[in-house]
């Protein structure tokens, strides 16, 4: 039993000392409650019990940095874009070009008219498609 308390005792100091440390190192904006004089001396004043009430009531959890968003679920960001019909505006036009860009290159090339007077027969012209005229060689 002599053995058992000598460990509890040697605890209670462990977590006393180590609630004086906390409480002294924490900014007096992470002190909730009271000042932090005031948490100070009940730490110091009541041993295990004040390091309890500490560690419960008067420690603030520390707030995270903020949530970050992506920029498409931030409505700060969404706010400041333009408007969606301006967006559809301008891809409306683009398709329209787009598809003025496709029409040019379908249609065939237009049809040059031919002047046979003008230009002198070509060899391989006749019935022969390896450009041969008649005879041997």
């Amino acid at each position: 039993m002599a053995r058992l308390l000598i460990v509890l005792g040697i605890a209670a100091v462990v977590f006393w000392v180590f609630s004086i440390v906390d409480c002294a190192v924490q900014p007096p904006s992470r002190h909730r409650g009271v000042s932090k004089g005031a948490w100070m001396a009940i730490v110091v004043l009541i041993p295990v019990l004040g390091g309890i009430l500490w560690f419960l009531l008067g420690r603030a959890r520390k707030q995270p940095p903020g949530r970050v968003l992506a920029p498409d679920d931030d409505p700060n960001f969404l706010g400041t874009l333009k408007g969606v019909s301006d967006q559809d505006e301008r891809i409306r036009l683009l398709e329209e070009e787009l598809a003025r860009l496709d029409s040019e290159e379908d249609a065939p090339p237009a049809a040059e008219p031919k002047a046979d007077d003008d230009k002198p027969e070509e060899p391989g012209t006749d019935d022969d498609p390896r450009g041969r005229r008649g005879g041997t060689l």
